[in-house]
């Protein structure tokens, strides 16, 4: 473990450092950003932690392991919990304190280089907000019940006491399990946004490569001697001393501005031909290709795998009341068949979920890289290497850790039974019980592993129960499912009608200064 954690935290120290601003790059700013990551990575590997751990407490024939005893079993259980615990607060604590809080505080810091008491105020007033949310959030999943009193005629204070058991019994379970959810669906948003996209974005980025630098400098050539004679043209109707109209000083100011846009391209272009990377990339270009059709393979055989469960869940759950949670699977798809395969060979499985959070999170990583940070039609911030910006890189962070917890339930949604109990197997003492099991469908067979994790026979994972607390959680991922899907299937059209990629996709804009050359220069030479 401690080498998989210098690893992540190398890989987050690496990436962060690749796009900072270097210019602007603060080390408040940076610690966050790495610590941020680093939270999101770790979290994306409690899930297959957590089902490898119920899994491993049983033999393949039902039977518990001889150290497996109850109290073993409700250590591990407690010890995953608290992990869960641990990981969650600093979720909670970075999404609604740390990292508004320095936000904020680089935000004053560039309106205002007074002194720094003064811009800690600010960014703790403007912080406060977001500590007044979360406590909202607490408080609403630590004393609303989920099961109402059966006494009609209970005093006030009878229902004041009852909250306090359930909050006192659960031990702040559902409280932090409320919070969470409620920055899981928003995680959903952002999943749906950036990650959607970018699992079509990515392959076949890879597979069609970028134009030829060499190409790409022609044409610019070509754009500076058309962009020069204009302005030559209008700026010959004042050789006899006659002044410009508005409308031709207007023209020269915006041809004067694409000039030194197109001036930069060219010093980039020619930094870029030049570049040792980018004959090492045209080195690569084969393996490029084969990682592409790999990654769209997979991004298919997800989404299949997706509309496949959530149709199942519209056609055979309990309906919108139940958050379409469904006992069983009647419509096998493509993962939820390979997964039983592979427990057959250890640790395959279990290759294969973090292989597919991992997956999640690089596409994800991919699509805000792509698109930038947006808030509804306004872009904020670009993602650009060597040249962003603190504050967006704070933003990168925020999204990822919200992405990271829906990964959960879309690992769920695809393999709920897996998810839920990983690879264990349970006894049916009765043999005529046993035969007519295997005559039985899937319900039935989910319905007797329900039964036995009542009866302590299974064990269920702690991911589920932060999953399923509320209902109405369950039926907004549900909805959000589908609306992946169709942004999925949205931006693999686009992706495929667009062109090649510039070799210098969104490193210089008109808004960029001539210092921000520099910056770039770093990473072609």
């Amino acid at each position: 473990f401690p080498c998989v954690f210098q690893a992540i935290l190398i890989f987050c120290w690496v990436y962060v450092r690749k796009y900072q601003s270097r210019r602007e790059s603060e080390v408040i700013s940076t610690i966050t950003a790495i610590f941020a990551l680093a939270v999101a990575l770790i979290s994306s590997a409690l899930l297959p932690v957590d089902i490898f751990l119920v899994s491993y407490m049983k033999h393949q024939n039902g039977t518990f392991k001889d150290w497996a005893d109850a109290n073993v079993s409700r250590q591990i259980e407690d010890t995953v919990l608290y992990g869960y615990y641990t990981l969650y607060s600093i979720i909670l604590f970075c999404v609604f304190l740390w990292i508004p809080f320095v936000y904020f505080y680089y935000e004053e810091k560039e309106e205002d280089d007074g002194n720094t008491c003064s811009q800690v105020k600010t960014a703790l007033k403007y912080t406060l907000g977001f500590i007044t949310i979360c406590a909202v959030l607490l408080l609403i999943g630590a004393f609303v019940p989920l099961d109402i009193p059966s006494k009609k005629n209970s005093t006030e204070w009878e229902k004041v006491k009852l909250l306090f058991e359930e909050f006192g019994s659960s031990h702040g379970l559902t409280a932090l399990s409320f919070s969470i959810s409620s920055l899981t669906v928003i995680g959903m948003l952002a999943a749906i946004t950036y990650t959607a996209y970018g699992m079509s974005a990515l392959p076949l980025n890879l597979i069609k490569g970028t134009t030829s630098a060499a190409y790409e400098r022609l044409e610019n050539t070509e754009d500076i001697e058309e962009v020069e004679q204009h302005l030559l043209r209008i700026k010959s109707k004042c050789r006899d001393g006659r002044p410009l109209s508005s409308r031709d000083r207007r023209t020269v100011k915006q041809l004067e501005e694409r000039l030194r846009t197109l001036r930069r391209r060219e010093r980039h272009l020619e930094s870029i031909e030049k570049s040792w990377w980018t004959k090492f990339c045209e080195a690569i270009r084969p393996l490029k290709i084969v990682w592409g059709v790999f990654f769209i393979i997979v991004a298919l055989l997800f989404t299949v795998s997706l509309f496949l469960s959530n149709l199942d869940k519209a056609l055979h759950s309990a309906g919108f009341d139940s958050g379409f949670i469904i006992l069983g699977t009647n419509l096998t798809n493509p993962l939820n068949m390979l997964l039983p395969v592979l427990q057959t060979v250890f640790p395959l499985d279990y290759i294969l979920i973090t292989t597919i959070v991992m997956y999640f999170i690089f596409t994800s990583m991919a699509g805000i890289r792509n698109m930038g940070i947006w808030f509804f039609w306004i872009r904020l911030y670009k993602i650009r290497r060597g040249k962003t910006r603190p504050q967006a890189l704070l933003f990168l962070c925020m999204i990822l850790l919200l992405i990271v917890l829906h990964t959960s339930y879309m690992i769920y949604s695809l393999a709920p039974q897996y998810v839920m109990y990983g690879s264990q197997k349970y006894l049916v003492q009765v043999r005529s019980v046993v035969a007519t099991y295997n005559q039985l469908g899937n319900v039935f067979r989910s319905l007797l592993l329900l039964f036995a994790f009542l009866l302590d026979q299974c064990i269920v994972t702690r991911t589920y129960l932060f999953l399923h607390k509320f209902w109405f959680f369950s039926a907004a991922y549900y909805f959000g499912n589908w609306a992946f899907i169709a942004v999925f299937l949205i931006g693999l059209t686009v992706s495929c009608c667009k062109g090649k990629k510039s070799v210098i996709e969104g490193e210089v804009d008109e808004d960029d200064s001539d210092m921000s050359d520099d910056e770039l220069s770093v990473y072609y030479r």
